[in-house]
């Protein structure tokens, strides 16, 4: 059997077929969610295929759909003749001339991992089929160091994370497989996807053609150099930020290896986005940022948004201290514990001992550049640098820009005319009160917001006034009046008071503008 490993061929001609064999196959992510069952399913996410492939085993009738899971999802040899029969638009041969399989002389082999990919977004729900290198189940040891990575966690949030504003010219920066790039086809008129890797642009074109996405345009080449002088309205990259020890014998995975020192892709990105972004284009990654000693991961990739002159939001989802960083992506390379394991943890250790770095933050960055003369904005630059771990919304691109745009109209106010907005509580948000027993004021007044990054304020009394009388009839200045009134206060001291956290409840969604009649 052909042991070769390599990129499926771009052949208009045999992708056609395979498509319609797949939808005809029902190979879908629902239907092979039916074929595993719940508990499979869930496995095969953590890594674990053997439910899976114990769930198709019991299948007796003929099925295209578990016969195509069982080769390209848990990359298992399945039976030549039931191969045929779930291909039978591009046959053996097609499959084959595609790269998409070894034929031996009782059954195939995938050469490729071949998997369903739904998701509902802005613009509705949608569904496609993605190729990438197999995966450390089906390879049965350590990647590659040219893996052509799939959908994972990281573009999954990625891909969610997009804001979905129409736009004309967008760039994925590192598309990798082409995930990206598949979603920012979605809305904006033209893509171009860059990546340093031919293997990746060959499955990212692949998977563009087998979608009928044909509004891409694919470059090879290192960070910007494809785009020298080009401007985009909208820029996604999930980049090569994993810090990895520039040492002899260290795996330097190109998905995620940008062979920098320390987290200077990161800074690099950013600086590029400010050379690349049209007045008021959006850059979105995700990145890691080190925290040194005397230094705060988030203060230094503040330094870099500041240096490049562009609005920054950056929210730091988790940081891991040094060690544990370092396991965690040998493992990811698919290195087990054993003396191997350790030699590369030792590698790392030392490379972070080098730069006195002491933890790692990974998070979420959203970059805007500034707006030209002809459309109006906030002189004051958003900068907002947030530590939120905990759980989120699915979803969250349409929270992002709904954001930004409630943060540029109250940034455009002043006091006075703020004063004179009415407002409304978001539908999502509750006001959560603790009373010490028999004690007839409230201790503790949370108000908690069910979407988005699900935030908690705590309250004090004016502000839980304030906020309650939020019902859209009353101006907030009429309301701070009132109660000020009520409380028995200066109603300038307590406008004075509670107006800047007014400006962070708009900002963040807890208070929305009241619809005019």
């Amino acid at each position: 059997m052909d042991g070769a490993i390599r990129t499926p061929s771009v052949r208009p001609e045999l992708i056609a077929p395979l498509a319609d064999d797949l939808r005809s196959a029902r190979f879908s992510v629902e239907r092979l969610d039916e074929l595993f069952g719940e508990e499979a399913a869930a496995a095969l996410t953590r890594g674990h295929r053997v439910p899976a492939r114990r769930a198709l085993d019991l299948i007796i009738e003929f099925d295209p759909a578990a016969v195509l899971g069982r080769l390209f999802v848990l990359g298992l040899p399945a039976d030549i003749a039931d191969v045929a029969l779930a291909l039978p638009g591009l046959e053996l041969e097609g499959a084959v001339e595609l790269g998409l399989i070894a034929v031996g002389d009782i059954d195939c082999r995938p050469l490729v991992d071949l998997r369903p990919y739904s998701f509902t977004d802005s613009w509705g729900a949608a569904e496609w089929w993605l190729a990438s290198d197999l995966g450390e189940l089906a390879l049965g040891g350590a990647l590659p160091e040219d893996h052509v990575l799939g959908v994972g966690g990281a573009s999954l949030t990625l891909a969610g994370l997009q804001l979905g504003r129409a736009s004309n010219l967008a760039l994925d920066l590192g598309t990798g497989c082409g995930i990206q790039a598949l979603h920012a086809s979605r809305f904006a008129g033209r893509v171009i996807a860059t990546d340093i890797s031919q293997r990746a642009l060959d499955y990212a074109s692949f998977n563009a053609e087998l979608n009928g996405i044909r509004t891409i345009e694919f470059r090879l080449g290192s960070m910007f150099e494809p785009v020298e002088r080009e401007r985009f309205d909208f820029i996604v990259t999930n980049p090569p930020f994993v810090i990895t020890p520039r040492a002899d014998g260290v795996p330097s995975y190109e998905y995620r290896d940008g062979g920098r020192v320390g987290d200077a892709i990161v800074a690099e990105v950013i600086a590029g986005a400010a050379t690349h972004l049209r007045p008021g284009g959006v850059a979105q990654l995700l990145g890691n940022w080190e925290y040194r000693a005397g230094e705060d991961g988030l203060d230094r990739i503040g330094g870099w948004i500041d240096a490049a002159g562009l609005d920054g939001w950056v929210v730091e989802r988790e940081r891991q201290d040094a060690a544990l960083y370092a396991q965690t992506w040998i493992r990811d390379g698919g290195t087990r514990a054993g003396v191997e394991s350790d030699r590369l943890e030792e590698a790392w250790l030392d490379d972070f001992e080098a730069r006195g770095v002491t933890a790692v933050g990974f998070g979420y960055v959203v970059l805007r550049a500034p707006f030209d003369g002809l459309r109006h904005r906030s002189s004051t630059p958003l900068r907002r640098l947030e530590r939120l771990d905990g759980p989120v919304a699915t979803g969250l691109g349409a929270h992002l820009a709904a954001t930004l745009d409630a943060y540029d109209w109250q940034a455009s106010l002043v006091d006075e005319d703020l004063g004179r907005a009415k407002l409304v509580v978001a539908p999502d948000v509750t006001e959560e009160r603790h009373y010490w027993p028999g004690d007839e004021h409230p201790a503790v007044m949370n108000l908690r917001q069910g979407g988005g990054f699900a935030r908690s304020y705590p309250l004090g009394t004016a502000l839980a006034a304030v906020v309650g009388a939020c019902d859209g009839e009353l101006s907030i200045g009429a309301i701070c009046s009132a109660v000020a009134e009520l409380l028995e206060v200066d109603a300038s001291e307590l406008r004075a008071e509670v107006l800047p956290t007014i400006r962070e409840f708009v900002t963040v969604g807890i208070l929305g503008r009241a619809e005019t009649p």
